[in-house]
């Protein structure tokens, strides 16, 4: 049963990463927008901010669980090394998610400390995206691995370059949340936020430059990938698209577009995970751990698959439907309360 095997395992790298990226495109904004909460003027404000995501927030929080709980399920070797590798920015990040939900819960139901958990909600958006970042930064830099455990220290995964990863998702966020706002607010809130993302679309992709040059040094095979020729010409398109997407976020940005530059924002992270798709291919954990070898017997592979793929379609569905019974300006005076 090899090729059963290898075809199921691609596959189920092709599901986990797919959960993976629709996490991010959709809670990337949903976090970005708790970490400018700060730049609200008023309370008024930061109550639109949030009625913007009221409906969907923790909906966009389902395919963390999916990505999660498909390593766990199909790549228990993936698992066992990543969690002990990743355990401090996966649990802090994971407190944060939980105490970024209760601010988002507790702060419609008091007045005395609305202030309190404004600044959890924030913080606890900025310190999710961080960590996220950093444990990106370290997985990408590649694991160590001894044998079928992993082999390296406690503190591995805090490195310059995972810390600047975990910049940069921060400022990526943000971006993600400000054009979410664009889109999704008008008056004051959508004017400030349009004046806030020309500046983070900056930073963002200094960030994004600086790491795209710098990911190709972390491991010789990152390099060839994409620098050594026939590698170069089946990778140029991520850049060339990538170009494209720029253009199109800012000279939305300029025209007074609401939806360009959200989704120009959402392609370039999209991009950015298709590049690092290709430097990780084929393995799951660089730079030794393939997805062949980290797969569970393909009986649990195709035992699994069949829930999934009943399962993915109707989470896509209910999550679409959402969407598109709440799209369009929000109105300030409607909301959750």
């Amino acid at each position: 049963m090899p090729d059963v095997i290898f075809e199921l395992s691609f596959i189920w790298a092709g599901i986990i990463a797919f959960a993976v990226l629709v996490y991010v495109i959709l809670d990337g904004f949903d976090l970005g927008l708790g970490i400018l909460f700060p730049f609200a003027h008023t309370d008024r404000d930061r109550d639109v901010m949030m009625n913007s995501v009221a409906p969907v927030w923790d909906g966009n929080e389902t395919w963390l669980v999916l990505g999660g709980g498909g390593l766990f399920a199909v790549f228990p070797l993936a698992y066992a090394i990543v969690m002990p590798a990743l355990y401090m920015p996966i649990i802090i990040m994971l407190l944060a998610l939980v105490f970024r939900g209760v601010a988002f819960e507790y702060r419609w139901k008091t007045v005395r400390w609305r202030r309190v958990w404004d600044s959890a909600f924030c913080g606890g958006s900025a310190v999710a995206a961080l960590c996220q970042g950093i444990a990106l930064g370290a997985l990408v830099q590649g694991i160590e691995v001894d044998g079928r455990a992993y082999g390296g220290g406690w503190w591995d995964w805090l490195t310059p370059f995972s810390i600047a990863t975990g910049v940069a998702v921060v400022c990526g966020y943000a971006l993600l949340g400000a054009t979410w706002l664009v889109m999704k607010t008008s008056g004051g809130v959508s004017h400030r936020m349009r004046d806030l993302a020309k500046p983070l679309a900056i930073i963002t992709l200094v960030f994004v430059a600086g790491i795209s040059v710098w990911t190709p040094f972390q491991d010789p095979e990152y390099f060839g990938r994409w620098f050594n020729w026939p590698g170069t010409l089946y990778t140029s398109p991520v850049p060339i698209a990538l170009v494209v997407a720029i253009y199109l976020l800012f000279h939305g940005l300029a025209t007074g577009r609401d939806k360009t530059p959200f989704f120009a924002a959402e392609a370039i992270f999209v991009l950015a995970f298709i590049g690092i798709g290709i430097s990780f291919y084929p393995n799951i954990i660089p730079p030794a751990l393939t997805i062949r070898k980290a797969a569970a017997p393909d009986s649990s592979l195709l035992f699994a698959l069949v829930g999934t793929v009943i399962l993915v379609p109707i989470i896509l569905g209910y999550t679409a439907y959402a969407y598109w019974v709440f799209r369009g300006k929000i109105d300030p005076e409607e909301g959750y309360h």
